[in-house]
């Protein structure tokens, strides 16, 4: 098994990874794959059917702008908001795209239907493409799944993919579960990094490596100083203020004072991990770490080594990631990221496990007492439900990912003190994200259908 660890860590824009991001990749594949259309003259109409989840938070999450904007071949990497926001003026005056040379029909204010209570067999995020003519006949359609993380499959595509994939010789070190990654680092005298970097490898040069490593490592540590700088209120309808400044802005009032309590590092991860869905919740650019509902997690963790670890070095940065990657791979592989299949738990409690891991690995830690420290840090998430009030990636989003990043350090740390040897596998704890994830309510995983969603009176 080999999932990138530039498959991990994508640049996105907020704020959600499957129900943002995701929709937007589809959009703009439908709009690629397009060749063959009728001729010009038939008055063809572009719609785009929501399914499930999709449906019902979609609105919140801005599935629509993203869905229009990939429509206008935008994608995540290239969008600019400015730019983007112009591009759907324009199409609000015209009420056309072009697409394999024809011009296509779409009403911005019609084309995107949310078919709330209908769910396709495959996944709770779908979305249809359809293209008809004037007399309503379908002449192209293509239905794609946002599976979490910014991944998109079509049915043939996620069919395939159920299906497993095989080891295969392409990289040194295929593990596909944990017991397997500890026997092959056991093998090879390898820590988990050099053997994940070593599978990197046989896919890339060196030097394209570090350098996508130091971009997704900028990218985290600017988004973290944004959101610790930003004020004011999230959009969205539900008045959330900003509270990462204010946070560090008592925190250096603090700065050397005798009376400092010994948790103030505690308070800074936490400015720091919600710094980042601040600027998720606002569509900032963040990384999908594994998720944008979680991409504060991990850099927050990352921050909080070089900030306040006695010793620590930039240098170590990289090997966290790569540590990361290889267990949320393993994640993903073996159960879901998506807080649609799973609730939170695949979420931040995936971004927990990853980040244990990562500064466990920073730590010095073994290649036992990393898979350990992930283990701690998922566990203690199982059962974790997805509730967003409005659909809105704000409440209780911005704080669990604090939350998240306090365990991830906790794990990190009693697995660091331990000798490796623990109870439960991380496999076993994964599998159970599993089956818990199957077994959890529909109402509880990105519905805004239970929990929180629907008892708080105001909202």
């Amino acid at each position: 098994m080999f999932l990138s660890v530039f498959d991990i860590f994508k640049m996105s824009v907020g704020p959600s990874s499957s129900h943002t991001m995701g929709p937007m990749i589809a959009a703009k594949r439908f709009v690629d794959a397009v060749e063959h259309l009728p001729p010009p003259g038939r008055g063809l109409v572009l719609q785009c059917h929501l399914y499930g989840s999709l449906a019902y938070t979609g609105e919140g999450h801005g599935t629509f702008r993203a869905v229009l904007c990939g429509l206008l071949g935008t994608s995540p990497e290239s969008y600019d908001r400015e730019a983007a926001t112009a591009a759907l003026a324009m199409l609000a005056t015209e009420g056309r795209i072009a697409i394999g040379g024809s011009q296509i029909g779409l009403d911005p204010e019609t084309a995107i239907v949310a078919e709330r209570g209908k769910r396709l067999p495959r996944h709770p995020n779908a979305l249809e493409f359809r293209i008809a003519d004037e007399g309503g006949a379908i002449v192209c359609a293509e239905t794609y799944y946002s599976v979490g993380g910014g991944f998109v499959l079509t049915g043939v595509e996620m069919d395939a993919d159920q299906g497993g994939k095989p080891a295969g010789p392409d990289v040194p070190y295929p593990f596909g579960t944990a017991a397997a990654m500890l026997e092959m680092g056991k093998a090879s005298g390898l820590s988990i990094a050099q053997m994940k970097r070593a599978n990197e490898l046989a896919r890339r040069p060196a030097a394209e490596l570090e350098q996508g490593l130091d971009r997704v490592w900028e990218v985290m540590d600017r988004c973290i100083d944004r959101g610790l700088a930003g004020e004011g209120i999230l959009p969205g309808g539900l008045n959330v203020k900003r509270r990462a400044k204010g946070l560090r802005d008592k925190l250096e009032a603090q700065h050397g004072a005798n009376a400092a309590p010994l948790h103030t590092a505690i308070d800074w991860l936490s400015a720091y991990a919600m710094a980042v869905n601040e600027e998720n919740a606002a569509g900032g650019q963040v990384v999908t770490a594994p998720t944008n509902g979680a991409a504060g997690v991990i850099p927050a963790v990352i921050r909080y080594y070089l900030d306040l670890v006695p010793g620590a070095s930039r240098d170590q940065v990289p090997e966290m990631l790569l540590t990361a990657a290889a267990v949320g791979g393993l994640i993903k592989f073996n159960a879901s990221i998506s807080g649609a299949e799973v609730g939170c738990q695949g979420e931040v409690g995936s971004a927990s496990a990853m980040a244990a891991a990562a500064l466990c690995a920073a730590l010095g830690g073994s290649n036992e007492q990393i898979e350990n420290a992930a283990e701690i840090a998922l566990e203690h998430h199982l059962g974790m439900t997805c509730d967003p009030i409005r659909g809105l990636v704000q409440v209780p989003c911005i704080e669990r990912n604090g939350m998240g990043a306090v365990k991830a350090v906790a794990a990190a740390s009693l697995a660091a003190l331990g000798d490796g040897q623990h109870i439960v596998p991380l496999d076993a704890c994964i599998e159970t994200m599993r089956q818990t994830g199957r077994d959890m309510d529909e109402r509880y995983k990105e519905t805004s259908l239970g929990g929180l969603s629907v008892n708080l009176p105001e909202c």
